[in-house]
């Protein structure tokens, strides 16, 4: 094959062509026209970019969103960020344009929290863990077995006590929640070497189990009988490849779009604690936009979640095939092995109360919260 044909096959006429936009109108209108599929095409592009510059040419407001997510990253792990700032410019009907920053071009996890918070950047898209240092109370979620599997955590974040309760003490740091991602549950997922799947806390006994920063997710491994095992994120990789760490808790959806499949034995679904993400916003950026403004964003942010909400079974099942094609192996509890978990560890025992008070201020509060929990409002998603 000549050198004149590999030059200028597809992916080199896209590459160049998202290059030669970037130059010309910026990354965003670039990520804009690939997130479309319109790169191969010089008119489809070109009109793409040209509505991205008449869009940003009459807005009177930017927002620069960060995400630590490629764009197509959506297929496996929905964050939605395309359809985040569609809704967002379409909602303010063009008041607000929606710059945005993804594959972790402006960090990932609390680096992008405290950008938010200092105003440097508008709003950005991490993790509740990483939110946790920030805004302690949304911490509340990390306490195993009240609100871990999909439907209940969302039943909590879109409720009526969650506004009361958590919203204040949130916006009281300096943000807005503007929605919460939902993911997935957390997952009991062992390398390769370990005997899986993993049925019953009792087989944890022992297992090196890698924990990020949250003291509850350490509590809560060590509850079971794991020896939690503090590992960067950005090092969990290796430490699970040479043994230092023999398991993880991600959502399989996060194990598939962070690599880890090739390295796995088998994912139990215990769906212990939720794995989820949320979009926060500066609040005095936000509060300093007329009250239509604000109201067009906020509606914005719950059409995405319902987007979100509706792409969960896509993303799993997506994410699943493809570590099955590598070997991994997929276990859920039967009802009897999950009640060994929450005896083990569950919300309900005692060693959970000072967190419940710090968190939230009182046993009650979080009663309150954990009968939101189970009640439906409106939001539905899908739990495996």
């Amino acid at each position: 094959m000549s050198e004149k044909k590999l030059t200028d096959g597809p992916k080199s006429v896209e590459r160049r062509r998202f290059m030669e936009i970037t130059a010309k109108a910026g990354f965003t209108a670039a990520v804009v026209a690939m997130g479309a599929g319109v790169l191969g095409s010089k008119e489809a592009s070109a009109q793409v970019v040209n509505e991205e510059k008449e869009r940003q040419k009459t807005a009177k407001y930017t927002m620069n969103v960060a995400t630590a997510y490629r764009l197509g990253a959506s297929r496996t792990y929905p964050i939605m960020q395309l359809d985040f700032k569609e809704n967002i410019q379409n909602a303010t009907n063009g008041q607000v344009y929606v710059k945005l920053a993804p594959g972790g071009q402006l960090g990932a996890g609390s680096a992008l929290v405290q950008k938010v918070q200092a105003g440097t950047i508008q709003a950005a898209q991490h993790s509740i863990a990483n939110f946790a240092p920030f805004a302690p109370a949304a911490d509340v979620i990390n306490i195993p077995y009240w609100c871990g599997e999909n439907q209940k955590f969302i039943n909590l974040v879109t409720s009526d006590a969650w506004k009361q309760e958590l919203d204040p003490k949130i916006e009281a740091k300096g943000f807005k929640a503007l929605w919460y991602v939902c993911i997935d549950p957390r997952t009991v997922a062992v390398r390769q070497g370990i005997d899986g799947p993993i049925r019953t806390p009792d087989q944890l006994r022992g297992i090196k189990f890698r924990v990020p920063g949250s003291k509850i997710l350490q509590q809560f491994y060590q509850l079971i009988g794991a020896n939690p095992t503090p590992v960067a994120w950005g090092e969990t990789s290796s430490a699970i490849k040479q043994g230092v760490a023999d398991a993880l808790d991600p959502s399989v959806e996060a194990l598939l779009v962070f690599g880890f499949k090739e390295i796995l034995s088998s994912v139990t679904f215990n769906a212990a604690v939720p794995d989820s993400q949320v979009f926060s916003c500066n609040l005095k950026w936000l509060r300093s936009l007329p009250i239509d403004v604000q109201e067009g964003i906020e509606f914005a942010s719950e059409i995405t979640s319902r987007q979100n909400l509706a792409k969960v079974p896509a993303a799993r099942n997506y994410a699943m095939a493809e570590m099955a094609k590598a070997g991994v192996d997929f276990y859920v509890p039967t009802e009897d092995e999950i009640e060994q978990w929450v005896a083990k560890a569950g919300a309900q025992l005692p060693a959970w109360d000072a967190i419940k008070k710090e968190l939230v201020g009182s046993l009650a509060n979080f009663d309150k919260l954990q009968e939101a929990a189970n009640s439906y409002n409106n939001f539905y998603v899908h739990d495996i």
